[in-house]
């Protein structure tokens, strides 16, 4: 039963409309056959893995040419410029980011590789921010809808690894008392977070590895594969090229993984970003504790201004939910932690010259940061008022991807349900 011709397979010159020739001659088979023997059932099941390959392929060659003709060409943009590029392009970003360049270019890659389905591996120091990237990618990807799931590969003990990810039917061991979904079952269509990849042992590493080149899982205690179609993102705060060389991580699955290689630089070298993270980590916080936002005294804005953060942004978001918490209108040094609270008597400012201009620039910073906030709350309340709260048709006006708007009202707190009651009421008050 020979189904596929052997120049076809493999070949990189295949069209979509050979593909759909291929798969229709594949159902024919499966239709009229009135029996198949197993040795006949494997060679279909190979053949239809080796269509999904080549669909794949494609899939991902097509992508790519997409981005790289929407790429415009390099030039020297004005501070500020490549972010704003980044977001009038739609780009979905739940949170505050700066004009740090390696961030920006680990983001614009981001962007252009969330399309596929290709594997991506996000390393950095440990709170700058890899989760986060991570729901950036299945939020700007094809598969935004449907599952995200998130693994902590450091979490799981080794003898509950396998089926952990993959599964178990009932009895294949103690206590396997019913038949249980993996994680890479529950990601199905949708897209799988393994956090702290370098914390896998080798014989996950070995397994993983497999699903990666089969796009198949087997449940612990069956012998059945299970086809999975999951995007797979992978973090770590390990150098995994020097625990491949060292042999406790595989050179083979690193290099799975890395097909898309991204760096998160730590917050100490994006500075520009901390007024941004105060006053977003500030309304969520708000939001949180049910309160208004907490006002920092100079000299506690001037020292987390200048803190080095060695938990980067996860430490600053603690830190901005803990004065939030502990200070009434306004917080100061004594709402810090002890460990890293300025000693009394000792200012909090060091330099005073790098203090100065560090304070001027920060307040020019948020002068203009206020009042294009200011201006982008205002533009978003009259929209919302013209179309009477209706967010889908805002985007549609003002030509926007509908969650980055949507992104935007949270930011500035504006419920659009608020304008429909106002609608409403307008409405009656007419009659």
């Amino acid at each position: 039963m020979k189904i596929l011709p052997p120049a076809a397979r493999g070949s990189s010159a295949i069209s979509y409309a050979g593909l759909l020739e291929k798969i229709e001659i594949l159902r024919s088979t499966l239709r009229w056959a009135s029996t198949l023997a197993r040795p006949e059932i494997e060679k279909l099941l190979r053949q239809a893995n080796a269509l999904r390959d080549e669909a794949l392929q494609l899939s991902h060659k097509e992508r790519f040419v997409q981005a790289a003709a929407a790429e415009a060409a390099p030039v020297d943009l004005a501070p500020g410029a490549r972010r704003r590029a980044l977001l009038d392009r739609s780009f979905v970003f739940e949170g505050a980011f700066g004009d740090n360049p390696q961030l920006l270019e680990a983001l614009e890659i981001a962007e252009k590789a969330a399309p596929t389905d290709l594997p991506v591996l996000i390393d950095g120091e440990s709170g700058t921010g890899k989760e986060l990237m991570a729901k950036v990618i299945h939020a700007n990807g094809s598969r935004p809808d449907k599952p995200y799931i998130s693994v902590n590969c450091g979490a799981i003990p080794e003898n509950l690894l396998e089926s952990e990810l993959f599964g178990h039917r009932k009895g294949a061991f103690t206590g396997a008392v019913s038949d249980r979904k993996g994680k890479f079952e529950s990601a199905h269509t949708g897209t799988i977070f393994l956090d702290e990849i370098g914390e896998l042992p080798l014989s996950g590493q070995v397994k993983l590895l497999r699903v990666l080149e089969s796009h198949e899982i087997q449940r612990v205690g069956s012998d059945e594969p299970i086809a999975v179609d999951t995007r797979i993102v992978a973090a770590t705060n390990r150098n995994l090229r020097r625990l491949s060389v060292d042999g406790t991580f595989r050179e083979d699955l690193f290099y799975r993984l890395s097909v898309i290689h991204l760096t998160l630089p730590p917050l100490r070298e994006r500075r520009d970003e901390i007024p941004l993270l105060f006053a977003f980590f500030g309304d969520e916080a708000a939001e949180t504790l049910k309160r208004r936002p907490i006002k920092m005294a100079p000299r506690l804005r001037e020292f987390l201004l200048r803190y080095a953060y060695p938990g980067n942004i996860r430490e600053l978001r603690n830190l901005i939910y803990r004065i939030s918490c502990l200070a009434g209108d306004t917080a100061d040094l004594e709402h810090l932690p002890p460990d890293i609270r300025p000693a009394s008597g000792v200012p909090a400012v060091v330099n005073p010259a790098s203090a100065v201009e560090t304070a001027a620039s920060a307040s020019l910073g948020d002068a203009k940061r206020a009042a294009s906030d200011e201006a982008e709350k205002m533009f978003l309340e009259r929209g919302l008022e013209e179309v009477g709260g209706t967010v889908a048709e805002l985007a549609r006006r003002c030509d926007m991807n509908r969650s980055h708007l949507q992104t935007l009202l949270k930011k500035h707190g504006i419920r659009s349900k608020d304008f429909r009651k106002q609608n409403s009421s307008r409405s009656e008050d007419q009659r």
